[in-house]
């Protein structure tokens, strides 16, 4: 077996089933304002942190202030999860199996740290990961390097013998720029053949992701 030894997780979409409630957030949030919605925004700012989403707000609404937008859409959302956070199919087995086996695992979300912590210890899988990169701890968010960078550092590992677990394009481009192995686990949003290029393995599940790694196919 010749796995890395290291694997690099983003938490929204990819350990939680939270991706889809931050997508309607981002669409329904438009009614606080008088506003049609527009779906795409949501697409837009996908596994996206910090400045870029507030660069991209006006995008889509340039007459509202992006800064409330966003505190309304991350409100929306915080009360969401605490009535309803999931653990995605095949995240506990694929943490237990890297554990198993001797793989250092870290975080790496556009989430602020807090949050993270928060989430995972909800859910008993804070003692599966070793290092937690958030996206307060960074100046530039996915789809920069930075985050995978600092998750990579908190590892004591290089960036190329870490494995990135990512369901969107933001977050797989900015492990591709890290020159991290990029596998792409596919939630709301199918890639497009840009991102399909940059990928090492695309799974619809992380089931067939740790088959895969198992398998020594990735």
């Amino acid at each position: 077996m010749n796995l890395k030894r290291g694997a690099i997780f983003d938490m929204d979409g990819t350990l939680f089933d939270t991706e889809r409630i931050y997508q309607q957030a981002w669409t329904e949030t438009a009614d606080d304002f008088g506003l049609k919605r527009k779906p795409e925004l949501g697409k837009a700012v996908s596994g996206s942190s910090g400045e870029k989403i507030l660069l991209t707000i006006p995008q889509f609404f340039p007459e509202v202030d992006a800064n409330e937008y966003f505190r309304r859409v991350v409100e929306r959302v915080r009360r969401e999860i605490e009535k309803n956070l999931v653990i995605k199919a095949g995240v506990v087995e694929i943490l237990t199996y890297l554990k198993e086996n001797g793989v250092a695992t870290a975080i790496a979300s556009s989430t602020d740290t807090d949050a993270i912590i928060r989430n995972v210890k909800r859910k008993s899988l804070y003692k599966f990961f070793d290092a937690i990169a958030g996206g307060d701890m960074v100046t530039d968010g996915k789809p920069a390097p930075d985050i995978f960078l600092l998750a990579a550092k908190k590892l004591n590992l290089p960036p190329q013998d870490c494995y990135v677990f990512e369901d969107s394009a933001n977050g797989i481009r900015g492990a591709s720029a890290a020159n991290c192995t990029p596998i792409m686990v596919i939630d709301q949003i199918e890639p497009l053949e840009d991102i399909r290029k940059l990928c090492a393995g695309i799974f619809y599940n992380m089931n067939d992701a740790l088959a895969a790694v198992k398998r020594n196919e990735i």
